[in-house]
């Protein structure tokens, strides 16, 4: 009988201990299969642009397929719980926005635990919000907008979806303005513009990247940014805050993260890849021409960054009294 239980408890250690030799020696050839960038919005936004930058980079260093999925659904909470339930192998990675710091706060059950299930790896840009209207609404500034809302009854403003600070950019101003603001999710910010321009919404809040080409076009006018300082590709656009709101600022970023657990060899190759592929001469000229800047954040630092940004947006919650969604 005692030879019988400590053959077992071989046995059991071994299970324990393959899993990591099988990861150890993965990260050691790492990457020798293709590569899935999760990202839970649609194509075509500024999180979809950075990481077909991303994949296109760790295509040629590494000569392996980099697949882009776009998962949708519940404000990033799909994809984001696809990555965390994912081998810790650094082949299936996450690319979202400030919502997966936001989530934790207006979800009282995620299916995944933001700190404990993913290993932030690189800050790929940060971006401000532009609060943004079609041509044809008479409004041509902060104020004659919160006008229309309270004469209105209601202005609609149209986000990337719940939960993102593009949503959150508009609960903010409502809270603090006590203008009514009606808030319409979208699946990714691609749709919110179509609709602001076919005319279905009066207003919404777009990251700086995708809202820049807009505003230069004619086809969107900007009433103001949401940082606390004007962006320079938007010089002439005064911030929330200048225009009445005092101590008003959000602002986006774009992060790459991977399952918990993932080698650091691997999260350090990931991380130097990322701040090379953001900083490419030509994209990141393209970055600063749409008032987006990329950010040269060590692992260890953008891990750092991503820990205050969650106690920072619970309180940003807590002040526009946002209730949890119930639902999740």
């Amino acid at each position: 009988m005692k030879l019988i239980s400590r053959r077992h408890a071989v046995h059991a250690m071994f299970a324990c201990v393959m899993p990591a030799v099988a990861v150890a020696q993965d990260a050691q050839a790492y990457p020798h299969q293709p590569i899935t960038l999760v990202v839970p919005f649609a194509a075509g936004g500024m999180t979809d642009i950075l990481a077909r930058q991303l994949g296109k980079t760790l295509q040629q260093e590494w000569q392996k397929p980099v697949v882009v999925d776009n998962r949708l659904g519940a404000g990033g909470i799909v994809g984001a719980d696809r990555v965390a339930k994912s081998r810790a192998d650094g082949y299936t990675l996450l690319i979202t926005t400030t919502a997966h710091v936001v989530n934790p706060a207006i979800n009282k059950k995620l299916p995944y635990d933001t700190v404990k299930d993913f290993q932030p790896v690189a800050m790929l840009a940060r971006t401000p919000n532009v609060l943004v209207v079609n041509p044809a609404n008479p409004a041509r500034n902060l104020k004659e907008l919160l006008e229309q809302a309270r004469r209105k009854g209601g202005v609609s403003y149209g986000s990337s979806g719940t939960g993102g600070t593009t949503h959150l950019s508009g609960e903010l101003l409502a809270s603090r303005t006590g203008a009514p603001l009606l808030h319409v999710p979208y699946k990714g910010t691609a749709l919110a513009i179509n609709d602001l321009i076919g005319g279905q919404i009066d207003a919404s809040f777009v990251d700086a990247l995708s809202a820049v080409q807009f505003i230069r076009s004619g086809t969107l006018r900007p009433i103001a940014v949401s940082t606390r300082e004007r962006s320079a590709a938007l010089s002439d656009v005064p911030t929330i805050a200048e225009q009445g709101v005092p101590g008003y600022e959000t602002e986006i970023f774009i992060g790459l993260y991977a399952p918990a657990g993932t080698p650091p060899a691997i999260v350090q190759q990931l991380n130097e890849l990322a701040r090379r592929s953001m900083a490419e001469p030509g994209f990141k000229a393209m970055l600063l021409d749409r008032g987006t800047t990329n950010a040269g954040m060590s692992a260890p630092e953008f891990k750092s960054y991503v820990g205050a940004e969650l106690s920072k947006w619970q309180a940003i919650v807590t002040t526009a009294k946002i209730q949890p969604d119930p639902a999740h």
